[in-house]
């Protein structure tokens, strides 16, 4: 029995370690491939979506591994590591491309954004002096430093735990042998 909660968190790890080599590559293929893809919305989504599943499929991996019984700690520890080691990869991946590969394309894509979140607010009617202000505030961020990507992390690494809470009460069971 003591074997078992070491087996679900290796699982968890290995997962994590899944997760992270594909959106490492995700983020490899589009500095690649296409650059322009890092301001598109629908590549955030995938990659939410690409979290959440290989988080779930972890946590289903280790009901297994537990024979079907599972408790909300367990359920939640299991997402957690496998998101927590996925998004740090991602996050080292992106400071490697942003802060030494490729510094220039940190300041084109900061660029780009800026044109784009202008452009939006011109549709939505925003006065012009409105947009300059939130132009000026954006430009004096540099989302690609190595602090802000930590930053970043942590906060993501909360958004996706809210997330596991919920998964964890979806997995969790109740031992029907509670003597065992």
């Amino acid at each position: 029995m003591e074997n078992q909660p070491i087996s679900i968190k290796k699982s968890a790890v290995n997962y994590g370690l899944i997760l992270g080599a594909v959106l490492a590559l995700m983020t490899t293929l589009m500095y690649v491939l296409n650059p322009d893809l890092f301001t598109k919305w629908w590549v955030g989504i995938i990659s939410f979506i690409i979290i959440i599943a290989l988080g779930i499929v972890s946590v289903a991996k280790a009901k297994g591994l537990l024979g079907g019984i599972m408790n909300f700690k367990q359920a939640f520890t299991v997402y957690f590591i496998t998101v927590a080691i996925g998004l740090l990869i991602s996050t080292l991946v992106g400071i490697l491309i942003f802060n030494i590969i490729d510094p220039d394309l940190a300041a084109f894509l900061q660029e780009k954004t800026l044109e784009m979140t202008a452009e939006f607010l011109q549709k939505l009617g925003t006065p012009q002096a409105e947009i300059d202000k939130q132009m000026a505030k954006m430009a004096e961020q540099d989302n690609f430093a190595i602090g802000t990507q930590l930053k970043n992390y942590v906060f993501s690494l909360a958004f996706m735990s809210v997330i596991g809470l919920l998964v964890a009460l979806i997995f969790k069971t109740k031992n029907p042998n509670p003597l065992n």
